[in-house]
């Protein structure tokens, strides 16, 4: 472990628990940290919490107490979900108290490298190529963060020799005061998470902290075809490495004569890749320039990319019923992952979308919509997207309570070579506890189905 003696003897707050909230409070505890826990569930109904009270920790539950801060704390360590308008959060910046997220934590638990990646897009698959790539080349990896994998449990676990391939959210990113990835990779920007972030300039800027503490000696991996990707970059100190899916660049990862190219050497044929859809390349091109950094051979990288086909949950195909084809795509959370789950099929499409009203519109949508030939909403964004599907000329337009409701209707209203694709535009915590779930959901009652 690299720097674990800071921890100990520190009065630490952990605020919200969750996976990351439960790792973060055991880890520091194992470290002699003095920990409390605060979370918003029950006492009665909280096993996480009774689980930490009985290693000894200091627990508090049912809600979040100003008073609690009346006790000294060095640090307070915030489950990402937690906005930084809570009261609590408030006071500790008042206070000076230093807020971090578990991921700050894990950079300090290990000498292994980190390799970061966040974006409003494509977050999980490039994660997830990145690792394939590195464990096809022999590079003993890890896989962190914001795919399901809690950073500082991970970077625990690891020796010095692996490489911890790490998803990291906007949330997550606004509390690494030192935390410093070796490889950084900021993929796309789009208007996301609003009103977690108020504005879309914190939301860059949070975006941007996967940067900030770099040094010459690493490598920041910037999506060319983004101006505002390329601005924010500059205050990396690390080597920018470029990737681009528009254009020929005369270093770093793009696409020339149908062929993946890295530093002007043919990698191999674009036709060849297994992964669908077109938005996918600019994952690939990503995933390609790190591994390259990383000086993962081509043999490994043409193996990952002729055989991985996706992530669960991410343009996942599920079945094919009576020539239907299902597929869910429910971590598409924004409107943007849906406009490129919609560009990926030619074949005649229904659409299953809706959930959590964040307060936008979707007009961002209709020019993609013009494709879908049957719309099927649920959730509260149900309205607004019938709105954005009747200017878009939709004429099939249903309303039903749940996914569940909707693969049946789907099923009814489809016809022989039709592709029901859920792909629903919005984060899912207004039905469902997570994305995961609304897919499994999904994935379920297609079977059913048969």
């Amino acid at each position: 472990m690299k720097n674990t003696e800071m921890f100990r003897g520190k009065h630490i707050l952990v605020l919200g628990l969750a996976k990351s909230g439960f790792a973060a409070a055991d880890v520091l505890h194992s470290l002699g940290a003095k920990v409390t826990v605060n979370d918003q569930k029950p006492y009665e109904e909280n096993v996480t919490a009774q689980a930490l009270e009985a290693k000894g920790i200091k627990v508090i539950c049912g809600g979040h107490p100003i008073s609690i801060l009346d006790d000294h704390f060095d640090i307070v360590v915030k489950n990402p979900g937690i906005p930084y308008s809570n009261p609590i959060v408030k006071l500790a910046l008042e206070k000076n108290i230093q807020v971090i997220t578990e991921v700050e934590i894990a950079y300090y638990l290990t000498d292994a490298p980190f390799i970061g990646i966040t974006g409003s897009n494509g977050k999980t698959t490039t994660t997830t190529l990145i690792y394939e790539m590195f464990k096809e080349g022999n590079k003993q990896p890890l896989i962190a963060g914001n795919i399901g994998t809690v950073a500082c449990e991970v970077a625990r676990n690891s020796e010095p020799d692996n490489v911890i391939v790490t998803e990291l959210s906007s949330f997550q990113l606004m509390g690494v005061p030192t935390f410093s990835p070796k490889v950084a990779v900021l993929l796309n920007i789009f208007d996301a998470h609003l009103d977690y972030h108020g504005t879309k300039q914190e939301y860059v800027k949070a975006k941007g902290n996967i940067f900030k503490n770099q040094s010459k000696d690493d490598y920041s991996v910037i999506n060319a075809d983004d101006a505002e990707i390329v601005s924010i970059a500059k205050q990396s100190q690390a080597k920018k490495v470029y990737f681009s899916t528009s254009k020929v660049l005369e270093s770093g990862a793009y696409v020339k004569d149908g062929h993946v190219y890295f530093d002007q050497e043919a990698i191999m044929t674009v036709s060849s890749i297994a992964l669908p859809g077109k938005h996918n390349l600019e994952n690939i091109l990503a995933a390609v320039a790190v591994a390259k950094i990383m000086n993962v051979d081509h043999t490994a990288i043409i193996h990952v990319l002729t055989t991985f086909t996706g992530v669960k949950h991410r343009l996942q195909y599920v079945e094919t019923i009576n020539g239907r084809k299902f597929y869910n795509d429910s971590k598409a959370t924004n409107i943007l992952a849906t406009k490129k789950a919609i560009s990926a099929f030619t074949q005649p499409l229904i659409l299953l979308a809706g959930g959590l009203d964040r307060g936008n519109e979707f007009d961002e949508l209709i020019p993609e919509l013009k494709n879908v030939k049957t719309l099927i909403v649920f959730g509260e964004t149900a309205d607004k997207i019938s709105k954005a599907a009747r200017v878009a000329g939709i004429d099939t337009i249903k309303h039903v309570d749940n996914v569940e409701k909707a693969v049946q209707m789907a099923y009814a209203l489809s016809e022989d070579k039709d592709v029901i694709l859920l792909s629903p535009a919005c984060a899912s915590w207004d039905q469902y506890k997570t994305f995961e779930e609304r897919g499994d959901i999904f994935i379920n009652a297609v079977h059913k189905l048969k």
